[in-house]
Formats: structure tokens, C-alpha cells, sequence
């Protein structure tokens, strides 16, 4: 007779997934509240159930989905971001900038502050510097949204994960360096990891519209084409200890200046993008534990307060610079909230290659779930007030 547990546990991945999606779809009828917030609040609750049946190993595939769910995210992301939108208007760029350099600032000196120690504080405020693509990208689509802050906050938001990449990438590169001694090891985890990542990126978007044009029917093939490189760029990095967020939003952002169609018809990717998208909001929350979570939830409290209202203020500070009036500026900042499933795929990513942080970053625990079911509903509040989305939201 099979082992009920293992059934069980074999089960437990596909069945969250559909609670999330059943649970997602009442409530977003009833409230009209995102569906993503509640994706999370079911992993979460499901982990905390059935811890056992939860745990992922490292090349465990409901990682690996979920890292291709995340890409395909990216991609999209990066293959809206306009690069010559932002040498006409360059306000933007730099109100991203101040905004996301202050929240490091002013997220470092609170935790220092509150006696945590100097390079645990450093990773904190480096990942209170993104913003969730997965979050924000979910609640614009769903929402049907499009406008001026709308297009502001996706720019904002690609700045943000670039800078937080980096930044983190740099300071995990001196943890290595102050406990093994290695600077050989310190470098690979930083500089030469986010070159070559960018440039893995980089190369696929303009080999991969080359291919399209010559074998024709853009719009209809280049969903897919883009799709499956996206799978095989997500394999690379982690083969190679790559950046899956750079080569991904790299790839996207190539692609769309060798101005190859993707129309919004096919946005999300279609089911399999939906579907993968639901196991990524699950998986996001079902790695952190209650104890880390009650553990750092006072200080993941403060921080949470301090780099929104830093997000908004900064952003809001450079509007009529950047052509826009002041309150729409409060609703760009505003829009920034999410960064929940950033912070957990850049940790678990950090895992593979050797570097465990989950624990040390306790507060990291608290703010993502907190942000997991507020981040998206503070962004879907933000593009209401800007008059941005579809009646029915």
C-alpha cells in the first residue's frame, strides 16, 4: 500500500495551488481586492499547516517553476520599459534613483539603530531597495491599467531591481570575502556574476528577434520563442550561478528595441503564465517560518513604515520636474509598495550558491509577508486614485 505521507506530500504543491487560485477568484469578486494578496496569505497559511509537506530542497521543480514564472515576469517587465523615454525625460531616472538610495540610507541607519549589526543591516536595506515586478506587473495587468503613472511605476520599478540586485550582489560579495578570506570568491559573487548575467540577457534579445524575422509571422511566434528562451536563460543562470533577474529583465529589455511585437493579447503569457504565476505567490511565502516571522515583526514594522513613506516622498518630490502634477507623484510612490517576491527569490537564489541569509534577516520574514498581502493592494489603491484602471476594478 503507498506511503500516505509521500501521496500527501506530492499533493500538497498542486492542491495549494488550486485553493490559492479558488480563494483568489471569491474573494477578488467579493472585495475586488488583487488576487495575488490572497495567492500568498494561502501559501503562507498552507506552510505553517504542513511544514513537512512545504519543505523545498534546492533543484527541488517547484523552485525551478517558480524562478520561470518569475522570469517570464521580467521579461515582460523589461520588455515595457522604454529607454528612450527616459533620455527624453530624465527626471524619472533620477527621482528612481533618490528615492531608491534614500530608502537604503535611511533603512540601514533605523536598523543599526535598533542594535542589528552593521552587515546584516546593509543586506536589509539593500532588499528594502526593490520593488516586486511579480506584485506591481500582476496589479497593472489585472487592472487593466495604463496612463502616466502607471508607465512610471513599471520604469521605477526595473530601476529598483537593478539597483537592489546589485547592491545586494555586492554586499553578500564582502560577507564571503569577511568569512572565508577569499576575494577570487567575493568577486565572482559580485561584479563578474551581474556582467555576465546583463550580457547573457542582452545577447539572447537580439539573437532571438534575428530568428523571428527570418522565419516571419512575428506576433504570432514570438510569444512562445520568447517563452522558451526565457526557460532555457532561468537554467543557465542557475547552472552557472548567474543572475536570473538580470539576464531575464536584460532579455526583455533587448527585445523590445529590436522592436519585435508583443502585443497584450498575449501579456501574462497566456494560461501556463497564470497558472505558473499562482505557484510563484505561493512559493514566495511557504519558505519563511512563524518564528522568523514574529521574531523580526516589530522591527520589519518600522521598516516597512520608513520605506514607504521614503518611496513616496522621493518620487513625489521630483513630479513636476518630471512633467507630472504632485498628486499623481504621491500615487507613483505610492504604487512602489510590493517587494515580497523579489526579496525571496534573490534570498533563495543567494542559497544555491552557498550563502544562507534567511535566518539572519529575520525582519526580512515579517516585512514579506506583510507586503505579500498590503504591497498589492496599496499598488491597485495607488492606480485607482490616479485614475488609471478599468471600471469594473
Amino acid at each position: 500500500m503507498p506511503d500516505f505521507l509521500v501521496i500527501s506530500a506530492d499533493l500538497a504543491w498542486p492542491l495549494a495551488v488550486l485553493l490559492a487560485w479558488l480563494a483568489g477568484e471569491f474573494i477578488h469578486r467579493w472585495t475586488r481586492l488583487p488576487r495575488i494578496s490572497v495567492y500568498g496569505l494561502v501559501g503562507f497559511l498552507c506552510a505553517q499547516a504542513f511544514p513537512e509537506q512545504f519543505a523545498t530542497e534546492s533543484g527541488n521543480p517547484v523552485i525551478v517553476m517558480a524562478n520561470v514564472a518569475f522570469g517570464l515576469i521580467l521579461f515582460e517587465l523589461g520588455y515595457r520599459v522604454n529607454l528612450n523615454w527616459l533620455r527624453v525625460n530624465p527626471w524619472v531616472a533620477i527621482s528612481g534613483l533618490a528615492e531608491t538610495f534614500a530608502t537604503f540610507a535611511v533603512v540601514y541607519l533605523i536598523a543599526s539603530a535598533w542594535g542589528v549589526p552593521s552587515m546584516t543591516a546593509l543586506l536589509l536595506a539593500s532588499l528594502a531597495m526593490s520593488t516586486s515586478p511579480a506584485g506591481v506587473l500582476r496589479v497593472v495587468n489585472e487592472a487593466r491599467s495604463s496612463g502616466q503613472v502607471t508607465e512610471r511605476v513599471l520604469h521605477l520599478v526595473a530601476l529598483n531591481c537593478v539597483l537592489a540586485v546589485l547592491t545586494f550582489k555586492v554586499i553578500v560579495g564582502f560577507w564571503v570575502f569577511e568569512t572565508s578570506g577569499s576575494l577570487t570568491q567575493a568577486i565572482s559573487l559580485s561584479a563578474i556574476e551581474l556582467v555576465s548575467s546583463a550580457l547573457l540577457g542582452a545577447v539572447c534579445g537580439m539573437l532571438v528577434p534575428a530568428v523571428l524575422r527570418h522565419l516571419g509571422n512575428l506576433a504570432r511566434e514570438g510569444t512562445l520563442a520568447f517563452a522558451l528562451v526565457v526557460v532555457i536563460l532561468v537554467a543557465i543562470t542557475h547552472a552557472t550561478d548567474l543572475s536570473p533577474v538580470l539576464a531575464t529583465l536584460a532579455f526583455g529589455l533587448t527585445a523590445r528595441h529590436r522592436r519585435v511585437a508583443f502585443t497584450r493579447t498575449q501579456r501574462n503569457f497566456g494560461a501556463i503564465g497564470e497558472l505558473l504565476a499562482i505557484l510563484l505567490f505561493v512559493f514566495a511565502v511557504s519558505t519563511l517560518s512563524w518564528d522568523n516571522v514574529v521574531n523580526g515583526g516589530m522591527l520589519a514594522f518600522v521598516l516597512l513604515l520608513a520605506r514607504f513613506a521614503v518611496k513616496t516622498a522621493g518620487v513625489a518630490a521630483f513630479s513636476q520636474l518630471s512633467g507630472i502634477p504632485w498628486r499623481k507623484g504621491l500615487a507613483t510612490g505610492m504604487a512602489l509598495a510590493p517587494m515580497s517576491v523579489f526579496v525571496v527569490l534573490l534570498l533563495e537564489q543567494t542559497k544555491n550558491s552557498g550563502v544562507v541569509l534567511v535566518d539572519e534577516l529575520a525582519a526580512v520574514a515579517a516585512m514579506t509577508v506583510f507586503m505579500e498581502v498590503l504591497g498589492p493592494i496599496i499598488t491597485q489603491r495607488a492606480l485607482i486614485w490616479a485614475r488609471e484602471t478599468s471600471k469594473e476594478v
